[in-house]
């Protein structure tokens, strides 16, 4: 389907009145449903290059495996009464202490996938502490967001927090010695975690995940810095002797199969 951008650019196969026409049935002030709309698409003979329908498939699910009876209580709670899949093996896998990539559609449940093991490993040690690493910091607040709807389905005392640029000093010493879970960015890992390791020493000494989103991006010249910044955290987690696990997370896309190949476990659905 044609993004704004697409109607902007003469050169491209859409035209700026096929723009026009698509917009104003998108924003007009009665919007047609995704069936009304499919349908008046194919009506735009020799506009509209392809469409194509997928046909709904059946969900499949799993069970919840050895998480925390809290958590698990806090989940049938929220009318979560199982796991899809894809969430359940990557559960499973995290809490046998294998690294997991997991990769599937958009709006799949992939947060659960990560957050569950890393609350439950907080709930069985108060110690436990986790890192978080998004590209952007809109998704990093976005993540505090979600977590916190877990967290205050738990009930529990769980200290989670963004750690950016326009964290205040005085806050950065709390986040160092008392949060269970630090979200932050590749440019803070670099530049205000990984060269204060020293007082970092607490958290790094108890980390046991390590949480990337959005690992399809760490590509290229990017992604050569990337490797060079998990090298040097790695080597500081070893010192460290943190007994951490790795879990990179990325929507379904055709993707280098060495993307995958350092981790010990990889989920492709």
């Amino acid at each position: 389907m044609p993004t704004v951008r697409d109607f902007d650019r003469p050169d491209r196969t859409f035209s700026n009145a096929l723009g026009r026409k698509v917009l104003g049935h998108l924003f007009a002030p009665k919007r047609m449903d995704i069936l009304a709309f499919t349908k008046w698409l194919k009506k735009l003979d020799g506009d509209i290059s392809c469409i194509r329908d997928f046909p709904a498939a059946e969900a499949s699910f799993g069970e919840f495996g050895r998480l925390d009876p809290r958590l698990i209580s806090a989940l049938q709670n929220k009318g979560i009464k199982r796991l899809y899949s894809h969430q359940s093996l990557s559960v499973s896998l995290s809490l046998k202490k294998l690294d997991v990539v997991i990769a599937t559609p958009t709006a799949s449940g992939k947060t659960l996938c990560y957050n569950l093991p890393v609350i439950d490993s907080i709930l069985k040690d108060k110690a436990s502490r986790a890192l978080y690493l998004f590209p952007t910091k809109a998704l990093a607040h976005d993540q505090l967001t979600e977590l916190g709807n877990i967290v205050t389905m738990v009930n529990s005392d769980i200290k989670y927090f963004t750690y950016d640029g326009d964290t205040s000093i005085s806050s950065r010493r709390y986040i160092r010695t008392n949060g269970n879970i630090v979200i932050t960015n590749p440019d803070m890992l670099n530049s205000g975690i990984m060269p204060h390791h020293t007082v970092w020493e607490c958290f790094l000494r108890n980390l046991r995940y390590i949480v990337v989103d959005e690992l399809h991006m760490y590509r290229g010249v990017f992604g050569s810095h990337m490797a060079n910044l998990f090298a040097r955290l790695m080597r500081i987690c070893d010192f460290m002797e943190a007994n951490r696990y790795l879990y990179a997370v990325q929507p379904l896309l055709q993707i280098p199969r060495n993307m995958l190949k350092h981790s010990s476990a990889g989920i492709l659905n």
